[in-house]
């Protein structure tokens, strides 16, 4: 397929050479040129401004927030004015509900079909083709984006005829995993205080009823306080639960959980830990249990 994909940070540039490792003609547009540059080599073509990203079968956008994408999609020369007939929006960003429903309409006034698509998987599983896939929108525009799904990850979910369905579910697994992290915070911070190795807790985790390759990236990461290089810094973990906690109140839903964990990340903030992964509000545990902790590379801890 001829594919104009918007958006290379660490996740984007990943996926953009597994789709031109599986054959498919890729036209890339980043707001920094450089980032685009560097992958000229590699036979991606680079295009000027957003508009030459759209002449393709679909255009893909990997953004970090709203505001980016609302003014890819929406503004004068944005996508929705500038698709070729019959081409597929195919957003794999993690926004909210509210965007999503919003540019699922200026679509379907345009007469364009659109999915969503966000995805579950750290850079390094971006890089290795094992994402894992959520897309929602109209059954023969997501039929057709198979073969682009397929390139880029290991299994794709079809999670509804609307596109807004996939951005809940997305929010929603990214609440369990800050849930899951909080968690495994607490459980190391316990260890520790009670005298035993980490090692072995980590150990228990990853060979036991609770392996899952979700627990073994961060309980790893937390025992080996491996918070940098960040796969993914916390003011995105930050803006998806303040995401998730919009959907949730727009569908009358509390989450009691997700308020004390976004608290957290906003502590961890405070801490200046934004620069860390995300995992890194497991220390929050380890200080409030009175151990020392390790931030690499800064003057702290």
């Amino acid at each position: 397929m001829r594919v104009g994909f918007i958006g290379l940070g660490n996740m984007g540039r990943a996926m953009v050479r597994n789709l031109g490792k599986s054959g498919h003609e890729v036209t890339v547009y980043n707001r920094t040129r450089s980032r685009a540059d560097e992958l000229k080599a590699e036979g991606v073509t680079i295009a000027g401004k957003k508009s030459d990203a759209c002449r393709g079968d679909a255009v893909i956008t990997m953004l970090s927030d709203d505001s980016a994408l609302r003014e890819v999609a929406l503004s004068e020369e944005g996508i929705i004015h500038s698709l070729t007939p019959g081409a597929i929006h195919v957003s794999m960003s993690t926004i909210s509900v509210a965007l999503s429903k919003q540019i699922t309409q200026e679509h379907s006034k345009a007469g364009q079909p659109y999915v969503a698509a966000p995805v579950f998987g750290r850079p390094e599983a971006a890089e290795s083709r094992m994402l894992y896939i959520l897309a929602a929108g109209p059954a023969d525009a997501v039929t057709k984006c198979m073969p682009l799904f397929e390139a880029m990850g290991q299994k794709t979910f079809v999670i509804g005829d609307n596109p807004y369905e996939a951005n809940v579910v997305k929010l929603t697994g990214n609440f369990l995993v800050a849930s899951l992290i909080e968690s495994l915070g607490e459980a190391f911070a316990l260890v520790r205080k009670s005298g035993v190795e980490q090692e072995r807790l980590l150990e228990v985790l990853n060979n036991s009823i609770f392996a899952s390759t979700v627990m073994k990236t961060y309980s790893e990461i937390i025992a080996g306080e491996r918070y940098r290089p960040a796969g993914f810094k916390l003011p995105l973990a930050l803006k998806d639960m303040k995401l998730a906690l919009e959907a949730a109140e727009e569908v009358n839903t509390p989450m009691p959980a997700l308020s004390m964990i976004r608290d957290h990340i906003v502590t961890a903030m405070a801490r200046d830990y934004g620069d860390l992964d995300w995992s890194s509000i497991a220390l929050l545990a380890a200080e409030n249990a009175g151990l020392e902790v390790r931030l690499p590379d800064t003057g702290k801890g």
